[in-house]
């Protein structure tokens, strides 16, 4: 028993909880700037709860869908060549009904949103279990993630407004910059074994001069926050504030990147998950002052 629910945590990566935190980050970033706190707290608590729950499960079928997709190409790369599904330690037939299962969850938990949130949120699920082809087809893999994992930021903003306007849709589009930069420097730690297997990615793309486009991807997203600030009304200490994440960004993750260095980049990649944070008590500090 033991065995096999070590074999699950690996499968669905809750040993590495970056992953849904950067797919929950977005999701409370929109509860937020939609949320009216002069209300009651409980309703945000709760559809934070909700959001959080909703990025554990849905990462975690998203990376079985992925493991069963890419099990191939696993095995010929070192970094995930004992993935379970790649190292045969649980059949494809088994993770794909683990993968149901947390769907079916995953559903349960949505329902509990408005009906045009539920609507929105059913029409993005071909997005989430697509990505893991377009490696095979496009040097932009990491734009079909941005895509997906920063949905979440849209549904929770219709979660509260239950009507889209253009803030969200802003906020949307930088953020999926800001994946865009970060997902490009996580894809150096594997850009040789890439190369060889013929996997592409903006890593691969931008490999000549990787700082000018993750910057460029940074700067956007940044962009969108001033911009979003100006929308909303903040005070001068929400821009004030928001020079912490820009040093953090262009300084420590672009100009200190070291891209032949695998660890410095899992290490820059891991660095958002404090970044979502950041950005979160930012957007308090403009909503509540």
């Amino acid at each position: 028993m033991y065995q096999r629910l070590k074999i699950f945590i690996e499968l669905i990566r809750l040993n590495k909880p970056i992953g849904f935190m950067l797919l929950f980050w977005p999701c409370i970033w929109g509860l937020t700037i939609a949320y009216d706190f002069s209300l009651s707290l409980n309703t945000y608590f709760f559809y934070s709860f909700l959001f959080f729950s909703g990025s554990v499960l849905m990462r975690s079928a998203g990376c079985i869908v992925n493991d069963i997709a890419d099990r191939k190409i696993d095995k010929l790369v070192e970094r995930t060549k004992n993935r379970p599904i790649a190292s045969e330690k649980i059949s494809v037939v088994n993770a794909a009904i683990y993968a149901a299962i947390l769907c079916l969850i995953a559903f349960l938990v949505l329902i509990n949103f408005n009906t045009f949130t539920i609507y929105m949120a059913l029409i993005s699920m071909p997005l989430a279990f697509t990505y893991p082809i377009m490696k095979r087809f496009t040097y932009w893999p990491q734009l079909f993630l941005g895509i997906t994992f920063n949905y979440g930021l849209v549904l929770a903003w219709i979660s509260i407004q239950n009507e889209v306007s253009i803030i969200p849709i802003i906020f949307y589009l930088g953020a999926i910059f800001w994946t865009l930069g970060y997902d490009t420097i996580y894809g150096y730690q594997d850009i040789n074994d890439d190369e060889i297997i013929g996997v592409k990615s903006t890593s691969i793309k931008f490999k000549n001069n990787p700082k000018k486009f993750i910057s460029f991807c940074y700067i956007i997203f940044l962009a969108s926050l001033f911009l979003i600030g100006y929308k909303m009304n903040f005070n001068y200490l929400y821009y004030i504030a928001l020079t912490i994440p820009l040093s953090h960004l262009i300084l420590f993750q672009t100009f200190n990147l070291k891209t032949e260095n695998g660890n410095d980049c899992l290490s820059k990649f891991k660095s958002n998950n404090i970044l979502g944070l950041i950005i979160l008590l930012i957007l308090l500090l403009g909503k509540l002052t």
